[in-house]
């Protein structure tokens, strides 16, 4: 009889464990745009493929030399979210991954590798096509870490019809003088020669598209009311050696009355933090999606 009732104890703790949200990693979609596969890996929440409803979606973007499998690998996306969901301190989303390679999110200068474009006019519209999302901007964000913490601002300002929310971890903010002083072994090294358009040193860096995809110039020129359509919340370590950048943002946003969350907490420019990071990303764009 004791032996029945904890098989029964235990039947009914396996029913109760909450189901899991699962990440596939690495598919492949052909971008016209790009001429090339592009891989890009996708979380799923629980009983997804049952599911009569449809999902918002969470575009999350790696960083440099990442790629696709960046936040499902180093990240652990799939646990933090499962966690979070479970706690119901998030809610049930899909979560798309795009290898971006080295591209930093924007077009470059000689218009020979144009990600943005991808990113808007096939990416999610391709995510909208193959799965359960709701494909309106008022559940639509976007996050990501670094290089793609600089890929996140500049969909969210570029693009705020796209985003109800965006946040930015440790992204790559520089100012004018930051792109002025990189040594020219890191300026080529990083490709800023081809995004930005210059192989010159000095203020010939500076270039007009410099200046349309630097963070800092797209916060003070963009109107007021378009940067508030959509939700910041912009983080950053104490000790990141990106902390400067991301305070001169918070500063220029405040000047400008932009509306945004800003937290410096202790840590620095690795995956310990922004694993950290995630659960209130995912709070944060949870209560963004609210109504």
């Amino acid at each position: 009889m004791k032996k029945f009732v904890s098989f029964l104890f235990l039947l009914c703790c396996v029913n109760f464990v909450y189901p899991q949200g699962r990440v596939v990693e690495s598919l492949e979609l052909n971008s016209r745009v790009l001429g090339k596969t592009v891989k890009y890996s996708i979380y799923l929440p629980a009983n997804y493929n049952a599911a009569q409803r449809r999902f918002p979606v969470l575009y999350l973007l790696h960083g440099y030399s990442d790629d696709e499998t960046g936040w499902t690998q180093f990240g652990e996306v799939e646990r933090i979210t499962n966690d979070a969901v479970s706690k119901n301190e998030a809610t049930e989303m899909i979560i798309a991954m795009p290898d971006a390679g080295v591209s930093w999110y924007i077009n470059d200068a000689a218009g020979k590798l144009k990600f943005e474009d991808f990113f808007v006019s096939e990416f999610i519209p391709y995510i909208d096509s193959m799965y359960k999302t709701r494909a309106k901007k008022e559940y639509r964000s976007v996050a990501g870490l670094s290089m793609g913490g600089y890929g996140t601002l500049i969909y969210a300002m570029k693009h705020p019809e796209l985003f109800v929310a965006c946040a930015p971890l440790s992204a790559a903010v520089w100012s004018d003088d930051h792109i002025i002083e990189i040594p020219a072994k890191d300026w080529t090294q990083y490709k800023f020669n081809e995004l930005y358009g210059s192989n010159q040193e000095g203020k010939a860096r500076l270039t007009k598209h410099w200046y349309s995809n630097s963070i800092i110039k797209l916060a003070e020129t963009i109107p007021v009311e378009k940067l508030n359509q959509v939700r910041y919340y912009i983080d950053c370590g104490d000790d990141d050696f990106l902390i400067e950048g991301n305070m001169a943002l918070h500063a220029a946003l405040t000047r400008k009355k932009v509306k945004h969350e800003f937290r410096v907490r202790d840590g620095v420019h690795d995956w310990t933090y922004w694993r950290t990071a995630l659960p209130e990303v995912l709070k944060f764009i949870t209560e963004s999606f609210h109504r």
